[in-house]
């Protein structure tokens, strides 16, 4: 039996009161509701970003192994000032061979651009970093009125629908590049 493929959703905040709880709440039961993945929830928040072992908190050694373990990632992220937040591009940089020949997907939020801004900038990083980002993404516009206090997304048809074809086509992307990947021969000159 084929082992499943194995799904990490990216938190892009580390906010107190942040509304990404909510939304990465959202996407892990869109991607239970599936079951085409194994899913992992990595929050770089609970994680010390900066290596200075002061905040009592786990090394990037653990995340990195995590990251590694996947398949394919939902990058979850924010649009602060038209980009993404700087906790997450100091956890996308503390890590390379985990992210390569892996697919990634993004959900954003944010005002009125629905956190786009910030992905148009993350997926350059990817990009650098050989990671394969999928055209599909789920946005959401003035993302506090969408969610409930209780974490209810408001109106979820279309955002469902989107949040479908995604994790298909994510899956369809993990299920190829996982094999790739395993013939360990990317990266190696001809």
């Amino acid at each position: 039996m084929e082992k499943k493929l194995r799904l990490a959703v990216i938190y892009g905040s580390t906010r107190e009161g942040r509304l990404c709880d909510r939304v990465v709440d959202w996407i892990a039961n869109e991607v239970w509701t599936r079951e085409q993945f194994e899913l992992d929830l990595i929050d770089p928040g609970e994680f010390d970003l900066h290596g200075t072992g002061k905040e009592g908190k786990p090394s990037l050694a653990a995340a990195g192994a995590r990251l590694d373990e996947a398949d394919a990632f939902i990058i979850t992220t924010p649009e602060y000032n038209h980009s993404f937040p700087a906790p997450l591009k100091a956890f996308i940089d503390a890590f390379s061979a985990e992210w390569q020949v892996k697919p990634l997907a993004f959900v954003s939020y944010g005002g009125i651009s629905g956190g786009l801004r910030a992905v148009e900038q993350l997926r350059l990083v990817f990009a650098e970093l050989h990671a394969v980002a999928i055209r599909d993404t789920v946005s959401f516009a003035h993302a506090w009125g969408r969610f409930s206090k209780d974490g209810e997304l408001r109106e979820p048809e279309e955002a469902h629908k989107s949040m479908g074809r995604l994790i298909a086509n994510l899956h369809w992307w993990a299920g190829v590049l996982r094999p790739a990947r395993a013939e360990g021969t990317y990266g190696v000159a001809a």
